[in-house]
């Protein structure tokens, strides 16, 4: 009831230090150290037992008498009754065998209303003595997406705008979600759903997620597109002129052919031809995927560009950080990293030797994982963040608000690790890691350890003097730990598509539900099938026809951010970005330590001609990278690394030493291609392809000729730079689309 009022709020009496001198457990979640401060401490001031309504318990709250919180409930109502009733019976405190809240539900769970619509939630509680009792009144409620719904305190939905809207019910730790799903009004063709192509079960649950919300998807996307945007979201490059072409008459090719098999078979059976239509939901009601586009699939995941743009995704995730690692031990960490990925090493087992990494950190490069993060609590929180997608953090001081984590379930957590050890080893700072077989960590709250015990596991006897980071392991694999399956399959996901099914891709909190609940368990489920191999979950996303998507908004779908109906456009991270600019110029960007933070500048020059993906961590100056958003590489979380625009980016595509000195530099494309006396023609045709993956169009290809028409001697060096900066600076090449 005090929690419903916003008295243990935050920010009311739940503050670390509460309000006034009266301090509540945040949402009630310490009952006993509650109990103690209501009744016990200021000299039991109040309340009164003789005399109910003198107690300031009741005072306060009812505006009798001066609080800053004002009014939070009237004489007679429910609320003064109950605790008027609680202080008249004594002020009993809570017992041991007091029923303990076992489920809650919320009613309606799933709905589909239309703007402007009104749905009242009823709430009930399920008790570990088996009683059941409507809590709808007592329930503290939220909304994940005010512009599609918003509810009020009594838990009446009001349904604003299109989309799907998840309501938040929480009462007593427990959480349950209602989603509220209202469908745009489009004029969709008939047939539309049931005749888009689908190639796997990701088309199938998008399409169907698209059918309730009424939201038509866009057409396939042309191969000039395609080799592009695979190509830098597989590997983090791009296509070379030469690849496009080829894979563009490749492309042709196979068109070309289908179509006369088409025609053929058309021909010689259409006496044979079934005239019943295929189901809604048959796979089969898809037209022919291409064999080119295929080929080009498994040719960018069999590439060493795959093992640099991956390994140094995973390098930003597990924090490879000279700053924080010596040199050795930091190359020793990377290059494990890059040898699980080359090997193509299954993601449950990276994650196993993660967690269970012994012995020299300089030998074996996963044991800096247990360098990094020392404290258990850390490494509880780190392990959640990494391989979990959520943030435990929470916990460490009270109960979760926003999960259904407790701070005896994260201290439980954190003492799996209460038993890792560390000790220096003989080479430049080099740890040996090793499993002691005893000791434990206490939580603040009682002074005794808890039982460790994986968040949703069996705990483990504390007299056990194994290594309990085994059992962590068999529990944060395991097929039937759906967190750890959906996690991994979620950040893969947002690689791809730009927008993770959850998002943020470290936010997989329940009160943060999925934009597709369906899709996210099957690609996890499909994952796990596939024995936790990422290669086989990427080529089931780049084959659907999902990703092969046009990124150009239809009107009908326009509005739709978070349902996939087309390909999102996102600019290119900063690494590729960089990388993309050297490979279109065809001048390397030259890298040099950074040691400014042990105050002296600039140091050593890293091997000429290595890209920005495959610097072992960001220690590499690089005012362009900074600029454009590379993560610290300090904490567990997506948000170090930005993609937010900024005037300071701008500046520097327009004016900046980049893009500038590579097109000037003597030993880039730009001279080549003057050195050879290219036809204007030509040398249009290849920036366009070297930058943009494509052929110029009609209207491109006559203003750049004019302008080199017009360019006079020397002056035609300078009309090529400007052709290549206009293509270099457009949101065409900054964004992969």
């Amino acid at each position: 009831m005090l929690a419903k009022a916003g008295c243990s709020s935050g920010a009311c009496h739940g503050a670390a230090a509460g309000q006034g001198g009266f301090k509540l457990s945040l949402r009630g979640y310490d009952n006993e150290g509650d109990w103690k401060s209501i009744t016990r401490s200021a000299l039991g001031r109040r309340i009164v037992l003789a005399d109910p309504a003198r107690s300031l318990l009741l005072l306060k709250p009812t505006g009798a008498v001066p609080h800053k919180g004002g009014t939070k409930f009237e004489v007679g109502s429910l609320e003064y009754k109950i605790l008027s009733e609680w202080i008249a019976a004594g002020a009993p405190p809570p017992k041991t065998d007091d029923a303990r809240i076992t489920k809650l539900e919320v009613t309606p769970e799933h709905i589909t209303l239309k703007p402007g619509d009104n749905q009242q939630l009823a709430v009930k509680a399920t008790f570990s003595d088996g009683s059941v009792q409507d809590v709808t009144r007592w329930v503290k409620y939220t909304d994940a997406n005010a512009s599609v719904t918003t509810v009020d305190e009594g838990g009446n939905v009001k349904v604003a705008g299109f989309g799907e809207g998840a309501i938040t019910a929480w009462y007593l730790s427990r959480i349950a979600i209602a989603t509220i799903t209202a469908p745009y009004t489009n004029q969709v063709a008939a047939g539309v759903f049931a005749k888009a192509p689908k190639r796997n079960f990701i088309d199938q649950e998008v399409l169907t997620k698209l059918r309730e919300l009424n939201i038509p998807p866009s057409p396939r996307c042309t191969d000039e597109v395609f080799i592009r945007r695979a190509f830098l979201d597989t590997i983090g490059v791009l296509p070379t002129a030469a690849e496009v072409r080829a894979f563009l008459t490749e492309a042709r090719s196979d068109s070309a052919s289908k179509a006369g098999s088409e025609e053929a078979g058309k021909r010689g059976n259409e006496k044979n031809r079934s005239a019943e239509p295929s189901s809604p939901g048959s796979l089969t009601s898809s037209p022919p995927h291409s064999p080119a586009r295929d080929r080009l699939i498994e040719s960018l995941l069999a590439r060493p560009e795959f093992v640099d743009y991956w390994s140094y995704k995973w390098s930003d995730l597990l924090l490879v950080n000279s700053e924080r690692l010596r040199p050795a031990a930091m190359w020793s960490y990377y290059n494990w990293i890059r040898n699980s990925v080359a090997a193509n090493t299954p993601w449950d087992r990276f994650v196993r030797e993660l967690v269970t990494a012994r012995g020299s950190t300089l030998e074996n490069g996963a044991a800096n994982f247990y360098a990094l993060h020392e404290d258990p609590p850390n490494m509880a929180e780190t392990t959640s963040q990494a391989f979990l997608g959520m943030s435990i953090n929470c916990a460490k001081c009270h109960n979760h608000p926003m999960e259904k984590w407790t701070n005896d379930e994260y201290f439980g957590f954190a003492n799996l690790f209460a038993r890792v050890r560390t000790k220096t080893g003989s080479g430049d700072g080099e740890k040996i890691i090793f499993a002691a077989s005893e000791g434990n960590i206490n939580q603040p709250l009682t002074g005794r350890p808890q039982k460790p015990k994986p968040l949703d596991g069996h705990a483990l006897s504390m007299d056990d003097p194994s290594d309990r980071r085994t059992a962590l392991a068999d529990w944060l694999t395991s097929r039937d730990n759906t967190y750890f399956a959906r996690a991994i399959a979620n950040r893969v996901w947002a690689n791809f598509y730009g927008a993770g099914i959850v998002e943020k891709v470290d936010d997989l909190r329940i009160t943060n539900p999925a934009s597709n609940e369906k899709l996210l368990s099957a690609a996890a489920n499909h994952l796990a099938d596939q024995k936790f191999d990422l290669k086989a979950l990427m080529r089931t996303i780049l084959q659907s026809e999902t990703y092969q998507r046009s990124s150009v908004a239809l009107p009908e779908n326009a509005a739709d951010q978070r349902f996939y109906s087309r390909y999102y456009p996102k600019r290119l991270m900063a690494e590729v970005l960089l990388d993309a600019y050297s490979q279109a110029t065809g001048v390397p960007t030259e890298f040099r330590l950074d040691l400014r933070n042990q105050n002296r500048g600039i140091g050593e020059k890293y091997p000429a001609g290595l890209r920005a993906l495959q610097l072992p961590d960001t220690r590499a100056f690089s005012y362009f990278l900074e600029t454009f958003g590379r993560p610290d590489r300090v904490k567990t979380c997506e948000c170090e690394r930005t993609a937010e625009p900024s005037m300071s980016q701008a500046l520097h595509i327009a004016n900046g030493d980049t893009v500038n000195k590579k097109l000037s530099a003597k030993e880039g494309v730009v001279t080549k291609l003057l050195e050879a006396s290219t036809p204007d023609e030509k040398l249009i045709e290849e920036a366009s392809l070297a930058c943009l993956s494509r052929l110029p169009t009609a209207a491109e290809k006559a203003r750049f000729l004019q302008a080199l028409a017009e360019a006079k001697g020397s002056e035609r060096r300078a009309v090529v730079e400007d052709i290549f900066w206009a293509m270099l600076s457009s949101r065409e090449f900054l964004f992969n689309h």
